[in-house]
């Protein structure tokens, strides 16, 4: 069947910023996606919030709009754009939500838009609980007992109905959002009210809770010939009632009989048919009772999802790019398998080897989050590991966590819990259950108490139970005198050398020197999709230890670019950006492109981005056999975060680190060197001191003068960082530092308060610099630049002060021998430039900068590392801008009940958002709204803020009133307010009374509020009314400078409207 002539344009929409349940997965199959179409000569409109992603590259779509993704916005670009298709299924459930909008709200009937890939109907039929629940219904497949509700107060019959547990399914929504476990009535009615609040269309599915059955997800394509292929069957490791994003999951399938595996087979076929999905992929969940093999269908994702993008990286199998094909009009048939090159896409995949996602999550981030996995996610990212058994694949995946493990245990990390305490992991379903199953088969527990306690299937326990066998083969043994076998035995079984060394009381290096005298190293195997029937073309590998090498190097002149791990708050999308734009850098410069990384969410790990893929943990032995296979020309370790730079010092004794020199990186990171750097260029710093021990910390603060801001060397993310006030605080601080970074120092800066921070990315190539943005930060110095809004050009900086900054960043870049990139942020109060810290890295701006300014920042960097010059490039600094851009983050408070939402030196946010436009204020409203926070044009405002943040109040309390707000406050700022004629209405604290202010916000009779928390030791006082706001979704603020950039957007909307263009036109302005 021909491709369709009778469309030109399609429409595709992104899925916004990084949010726990919504990942890098979707920049991975919409960047696919736009690849596929413009092959096929389509022109091809791309609309997405997210700078950090490659699909909002210029060169990607032919036009890009980074711009907020809602219903309006979305009408207005296609009204200027005409296109004539809409794909929807490729931007996750926020492209989905948003083209069921704009199909029912009659837009695209009016502009003539065609849904292609999946009609409105069907993704009702799929998104839908109800209309999902009555098709299965009618092709004879089982669904739990349950009842659609639409309000709170029909909960309790339907828990009188069903019986407990209960598990509530809100209708379009992401990642189980709004949804969870019931045990009593209590805990339904608050879950089925988060639920109603998080539906598009305020609707829940009460279902009975088959808590302990196993869980399978089929991926599943179809053409529109109705021919239907399963790409890939993946089971859950863990038991129903834990979200499969939350799981730790295996492909293929290990427990599956034939029998059951075929009727889930046919089921998935089945319900493709009677959904009604045309053509693309689709994720299907099934519900399987171990006992007696019981099937029931749970639910359908209508479009790309999450395990999508796992089971293309699991088998090869391209599930994004082949959707895009088929909703123009392909057939299975008529794709090619690019892996293969001669196979089509209707060949299932076949695969001869194991592969095991293991989630990541940030519960050390939020320590008082409720750690229990539900059926709504809590993971921020998550890892894939390769090999041929699931013991081998599992150790692998561990240690890609980086969670400081390096594999399943014997790693120097275990702990020796107590009976009592194993019994307790064991029934809760916390992230750390993998653990205490080893500590459980240790101590001696039976596997069938284990299997009745954590509801895993046994033929897992026995797998784990292999482990530890090892573990105690080897225990008998020291370095000398463990037979070879034995130790490639262990090899094949994930260990790695760093647990052989702890088990044989050696050295990692020893454990190196034997394997390599008795010839034990590993090979490369190539992922297929074909289980080696077919030759495959495209170099894609993993590392297993056995005797063939399908991975021979080439003679090509090639590099080494090492990802950036797991996506985690900290070090996110931005760095895979930067690897893949290192990787397109360097084509152009002809060198073969090796990529290293272990995240399956990325397009850095698809299989046609580098010239050669290897799947594996990013850990310095991993790393090390890679290079000994490939014998590159050196290495990349300034893309990737933090991730590769732990490793670069000890890599560089065997490979040549290109760029930035492993000892510069220190100087920078080490903050005595650093300061000695700055002293010597007479570059101001924050007084400071470094502490080895707690007395001495509170000498150096009390000489410092509080408030100070602490924390542990080489961090990222804020790691552990704080802002400290008196030295109760500092002591309880500095026992949970340690703990962070135990052979590292505390470091002790004098905060200083009420600064404004600045922020630079710069290139360098040794010789000269080029700053390619500077970004001045809303918020104030103290929260963590990753989760402070920011605006390029600077809005506000004086010219000297501009002129300090592109000065103290060509000295220390230069002073440091920077080649590449490197981010510099700055302190600036009463006109005094302070440097605060210096990253001879790429830094998570860089995708913002890029998009901004049109100079492809990483894309230089990678250039100048192999040897380009600046001058040679005739690269020129791009500060001066027509357009203002603004940067905002985006936090997880709605997924983590019971965190406070207030910001601070630690980082908290997962993701990011650009608004930008001709006025900063357009541009802050437009990237809170992509933010999801909404700014009333109007109505009531309410206003709580600490002492010292009274007096600039004021401008924001007159500032809201000119846009027509009438203003509530508790009773000390009321009292300060009315002091300056501004009429305010003084309303009660949660403690004093009611109704108070939590009662209003319910009541949703606040339209806006600003709370802005008080120092360490009384954050507590707002507490109740930001965590309010978020459960009641009311726009809230907790800085003062926030709260005045808010007051510009509202007035700049009076005045002007958004411009909606895409990013080409921008970038072509000068």
């Amino acid at each position: 069947m021909p491709k369709r002539e009778d469309i030109k344009k399609i429409l595709l929409i992104g899925s916004g910023p990084i949010i726990i349940g919504q990942a890098a997965e979707f920049d991975y199959s919409g960047s696919q996606a736009c690849k596929a179409l413009r092959e096929e000569g389509y022109t091809v409109v791309l609309v997405n919030s997210n700078p950090a992603t490659i699909m909002t590259d210029p060169e990607i779509a032919d036009r890009t709009y980074i711009e907020p993704l809602t219903p309006e916005i979305l009408e207005r670009i296609i009204d200027i754009e005409r296109p004539d298709a809409l794909l929807p299924t490729l931007g996750g459930q926020t492209g989905l939500n948003l083209a069921t909008i704009l199909a029912e709200n009659g837009v695209l009937d009016k502009y003539k838009v065609e849904l292609i890939g999946a009609k409105l109907a069907a993704i009702k039929k799929a998104e839908d609980r109800d209309l999902f629940r009555n098709s299965m219904t009618r092709i004879g497949l089982e669904v739990p007992k349950s009842r659609i509700i639409q309000t709170v107060e029909e909960a309790s019959d339907v828990g009188n109905e069903l019986g407990y547990p209960l598990v509530i399914r809100p209708s379009f929504t992401l990642g189980g959002t709004g949804g969870g476990i019931a045990h009593n009535i209590k805990e339904l009615e608050k879950i089925v009210q988060q639920g109603l609040d998080k539906s598009l269309i305020q609707q829940v599915l009460i279902e009975e809770g088959l808590i302990g059955w196993k869980e399978y997800e089929l991926e599943v394509m179809r053409d529109l010939a109705d021919n239907v292929v399963i790409v890939c069957p993946i089971e859950n490791m863990d038991p129903m009632g834990i979200h499969t994003g939350d799981s730790i999951t295996v492909a293929p399938a290990q427990t599956l009989t034939d029998l059951e595996y075929q009727k889930l087979r046919d089921a998935s076929i089945r319900i493709m048919r009677e959904i009604g999905v045309e053509t693309g992929g689709s994720n299907i969940q099934f519900a399987v009772n171990p006992r007696n093999g019981r099937i029931m269908a749970i639910e359908m994702n209508p479009r790309v999802s999450r395990s999508s993008a796992l089971a293309s990286k699991a088998t090869g199998f391209p599930i994004a790019k082949i959707a895009a094909k088929l909703a123009i009009g392909y057939r299975l048939d008529e794709i090619p398998n690019d892996i293969t090159k001669e196979t089509p896409a209707c060949f299932e995949p076949t695969i001869d080897y194991v592969v095991v996602k293991i989630p990541r999550f940030a519960f050390d981030k939020f320590p008082t989050a409720n750690n229990t996995l539900t059926t709504q996610m809590k993971s921020v990212g998550e890892v894939m590991a390769i090999g041929r058994t699931f013991e081998e694949s599992l150790q692998k995946a561990i240690r890609s966590l980086e969670i400081g493990r390096a594999g399943l245990g014997s790693d120097n990390k275990d702990l020796d819990p107590s009976i009592e305490k194993i019994f307790q992991k064991l029934r809760a379903n916390d992230h750390e259950r993998i653990f205490y199953i080893r500590y459980a088969i240790k101590k001696g527990i039976m596997i069938s108490k284990i299997v009745e306690l954590t509801n895993i299937d046994p033929w897992f326990i026995h797998k784990i139970k292999n482990i530890v066998n090892m573990e105690e083969e080897i225990k008998k043994n020291n370095i000398d005198t463990i037979p070879d076998n034995l130790l490639k035995e262990a090899k094949t079984l994930g260990f790695s050398d760093t647990q052989l060394a702890f088990l044989l009381k050696s050295r990692e290096d020893e454990i190196k020197q034997k394997r390599k005298s008795k010839i034990i190293s590993p090979v490369y195997k190539m992922v297929d999709t074909c289980a080696g029937e077919f030759e495959a073309k495209t170099p894609y590998y993993y590392s297993t230890y056995e005797e063939k090498n399908d991975g021979p190097p080439t003679e090509k002149k090639k590099i080494i670019i090492l990802g950036s791990g797991p996506n985690r708050i900290g070090q996110g999308i931005e760095f895979d950006y930067c690897c893949v734009h290192s990787v397109f850098s360097l084509n152009d410069e002809n060198y073969e492109t090796v990529m290293v990384n272990s995240n399956p969410e990325t397009v850095s790990t698809d299989y046609d981005t580098s010239d050669r893929l290897y799947f594996e943990p990013i850990t310095y032995e991993d790393v090390l056999n890679i290079v000994e296979n490939e014998r590159p020309e050196g290495i990349f370790v300034q893309f990737g975060g933090q991730t590769p730079l732990n490793i670069s010092r000890k890599l560089s004794n065997d490979v040549p680190i290109l760029g930035t020199k492993p000892d510069a990186i220190d100087e920078a990171e080490n903050r005595e060197r650093f300061a000695k750097l700055l002293n010597g260029l007479g570059i101001p710093q924050p007084d400071n001191g470094i502490a080895y021990n707690i007395e001495e910390a509170i000498s150096v603060a009390r000489k410092l003068e509080y408030p100070v801001l602490v924390r542990p060397s080489y961090v990222l993310g804020g790691r552990a960082m704080d802002i400290i006030y008196d030295d109760d605080a500092l002591k309880e601080y500095i026992a949970e530092a340690i703990e962070v970074s135990p052979k590292n120092p505390i470091l002790i800066d004098k905060f200083i308060e009420d600064a404004l921070e600045v922020e630079v990315d710069a290139l360098c190539d040794g010789e000269d610099v080029v700053i390619g943005g500077i970004m001045e930060h809303i918020e104030e110095a103290g929260v963590h630049s990753g989760d402070s809004a920011c605006a390029l050009p600077p809005i506000s900086l004086d010219s000297r002060v501009i002129d300090k900054v592109k000065n103290y960043t060509r000295k220390i870049a230069l002073e440091l021998g920077v080649v590449g990139l490197t981010n510099i942020q700055y302190a600036v109060k009463d006109n005094i430039v302070y440097v605060l810290e210096a990253n001879p890295r790429a830094s998570r701006t860089v995708p913002f900068v890029s998009k901004a300014s049109g100079l492809p920042l990483a894309k230089i960097a990678a250039k100048l590392m192999v040897g380009r010059k600046l001058r040679e490039l005739n690269i020129k600094e791009k500060l001066e801008l027509k357009h203002v851009a603004v940067k905002e983050a985006v936090f997880p408070f709605t997924k983590l009940p019971g965190i406070d939402p207030i910001l601070a030196p630690e980082m908290k946010s997962t993701g990011e958002v650009m608004g930008i436009d001709y006025n900063f204020g357009i541009a802050y409203y437009k990237a809170e709204l992509a933010a999801g926070m909404r700014l009333p044009a109007n109505g009531i405002a309410f206003l709580s803020v600490k002492d010292r943040d009274k007096a600039k109040s004021v401008d924001v309390a007159k500032g809201l009133i000119e846009l027509g707000f009438s203003i509530l406050a508790t009773k000390g700022t009321a009292e300060y307010l009315r002091n300056f004629g501004i009429e305010t209405k003084t309303l009660l604290k949660t403690t004093e009374g009611r109704p108070n202010i939590v009662d209003f916000i319910i009541n949703k009779e606040v339209d806006l509020i600003i709370n802005t928390p008080r120092g360490k030791g009384s954050r507590k006082d707002g507490y109740e009314i930001r965590r309010a706001a978020i459960e009641h979704n009311v726009p809230y603020i907790t800085t003062i400078p926030a709260a005045l950039a808010a007051v510009k957007a509202g007035k700049a909307l009076r005045k002007g409207t958004m411009t909606m263009k895409p990013i080409q036109d921008y970038h072509a302005e000068r």
